[in-house]
């Protein structure tokens, strides 16, 4: 194995908290790019390590997410397996598996019999109060767990549900170690400073009861009237939406002028509202649009392929809306309806995540210049103001003049039509050198230029891996071999059906009895090298 990532200030201060503490629970919360998972990664090697631990369970939001943790695994010479489910055991050869939440709902005892004396790791732990039956499932699941690290970048609901394994001071979470978005643009070369470019409008449209409407974003609404407009502002059929993807495209093209991979995310309503986000991009603009939806089971390899390429833009609803780490992302479109606090937050954390190859940088998220997500946006760029610019330089906090739940409670949205809807050029935070910024972007550039002082300097040694079992570095992941490996396998097992007119079942029996194994889903790599050795020369043999 080569060397491990570098930790940085806050990482190694949060590991020296984690491990001189002898509570089973603790909450590192995180602003999102500041590299929570190399932390817990780091935190669960250590412990496997020191055999305070004898194994580890990692819990996430999205099946896309357990692929992007076993991967991040491997650099820690941890193997876990994304692919586990209850029928199947765990590869002998690994530390642990990957579930999300959603699973140990369907089946907590399942993992609690592996979580028993391991190491819990559950990113983005308010998911777990998604529902009450979930937070049981959680607390069952993980509860024979030896520790659980819980991470989190939003760390608080927008209703009243308690998470489970998480400490409370009246009705509010009380993090073990904070690090926030200010922090780590105050530590330089962490987190990317985000503009929000706000784009107004003309809308008019007519209401489920008939009535028709006409406002702008500069008009005082109620929240259902509010809730009216955006959507209408949002909507296929209105020239707001192509107006402002078009200003976005823009921005991506320039930024591409210097920095040939930076990428754009737009954030849609529904599945066929992305579907029409991209038709709109490829006609307008004709750039080429990656569309992941959750109706599609090849979307998480359409957002790892989209990742590792150098195409301009990627249309989701919510698969990207947390957790997945696709650094190049410079600009998005916040083009969904939901109005929460939590959801912008994710939305935003998609772009924050800095890049060391690329030098200064700066990232937009185009937003609709209504007033409960420009105060959303406030609150972040509040937090960038207090790192980059002095005190007394503050502008006034915004007003929050909507009640964000009120806009949820329409109904009869089949009746309403929108009759039409313009944009207004972006206005606000779109210049890249605002006078509080400059700094920042000399920072930016000497750390950069110096060689990535905050990875390379702040490294704190990590004991060499004690665990047997792990089988050493290859050029591809360990689990891009398991797979090649059993698919290999797989068609040895077709060959020999032919040659033998023997059955799937029997010739797979008959393999495992020759190397020794109980089950397929046990074999380690080397079993499962051995298993092809082993069909391979009875291919050559057919009688032998």
């Amino acid at each position: 194995m080569g060397r491990l990532p570098a930790l940085r200030r806050w990482q190694r201060e949060a590991l020296e908290r984690f491990e001189k503490g002898d509570a089973r629970d603790f909450l590192a919360v995180a602003t999102p790019g500041a590299g929570k998972t190399v932390f817990a990664l780091t935190a669960a090697r250590r412990a496997l390590v020191a055999r305070s631990a004898r194994g580890v369970v990692i819990v996430v939001p999205t099946a896309h997410l357990k692929n992007q943790w076993a991967d991040a695994a491997e650099a820690f010479d941890l193997l876990v397996d994304p692919g586990w489910n209850a029928r199947e055991g765990v590869p002998r050869d690994h530390h642990g598996v990957v579930v999300t939440y959603q699973q140990i709902a369907a089946n907590p005892e399942a993992v609690a019999q592996m979580s028993r004396g391991a190491f819990g790791i559950l990113d983005e732990i308010h998911h777990a109060g998604e529902s009450r039956s979930w937070g049981e499932s959680v607390r069952l699941a993980l509860g024979p767990a030896a520790r659980r690290l819980c991470i989190s970048g939003t760390p608080f609901r927008s209703d009243d549900v308690a998470i489970p394994f998480v400490a409370y001071r009246g009705i509010e979470a009380q993090p073990d170690y904070e690090y926030g978005y200010g922090q780590a643009l105050q530590d330089r070369a962490v987190v990317r400073p985000v503009y929000f470019p706000r784009v107004g409008g003309h809308m008019e449209w007519r209401a489920p009861d008939g009535r028709e409407f006409a406002s702008s974003f500069e008009d005082a609404l109620g929240g259902t009237l509010a809730s009216q407009r955006l959507r209408t502002a949002l909507s296929l059929d209105g020239e707001w939406l192509p107006a402002v993807l078009a200003q976005a495209h823009q921005r991506l093209v320039t930024l591409r002028e210097t920095d040939a991979a930076a990428g754009g995310l737009v954030i849609a309503t529904d599945q066929d509202h992305a579907r029409g986000i991209a038709h709109i991009l490829r006609r307008r603009t004709g750039a080429p649009v990656v569309v992941a939806t959750s109706d599609d089971p090849g979307a998480s390899d359409r957002i790892a392929a989209f990742r590792d390429s150098r195409d301009p833009w990627l249309v989701a609803v919510r698969m990207v809306s947390e957790g997945v780490d696709i650094p190049r992302l410079r600009v998005g479109v916040y083009a969904t309806t939901t109005a929460t606090d939590l959801f912008f937050r994710q939305a935003v954390g998609r772009l924050v995540r800095w890049s060391r190859q690329r030098g200064p940088q700066g990232a937009y998220l185009f937003i609709p210049d209504d007033a409960r997500i420009r105060a959303f946006a406030f609150d972040i760029k509040t937090s960038r103001r207090h790192a980059l610019r002095p005190p007394e330089a503050e502008t006034e906090r915004e007003v929050r003049d909507l009640d964000p739940a009120e806009g949820e409670k329409e109904d009869q949205l089949d009746l309403f039509a929108v009759i039409a809807a313009h944009a207004t050029e972006a206005a606000g935070e779109f210049e890249e050198h605002d006078p509080w910024d400059e700094d920042y972007a000399i920072a930016e550039e000497e750390a950069w230029a110096a060689g990535q002082e905050s990875h390379e300097l702040d490294r704190a040694p990590v004991p060499p891996p004690t665990l047997a079992g792990a089988p050493a570095q290859a050029p591809r992941t360990a689990r891009a071999r398991r797979q090649a490996l059993r698919e290999s396998n797989q068609d040895r097992v077709i060959a020999l059906a032919r040659l033998t007119q023997l059955s799937h079942a029997e010739i797979n029996r008959s393999l495992n009895r020759r190397i020794g194994l109980k089950r397929i889903s046990d074999a380690t790599l080397r079993d499962l090298q051995r298993r092809l050795e082993a069909a391979d020369r009875w291919i050559q043999n057919p009688k032998g």
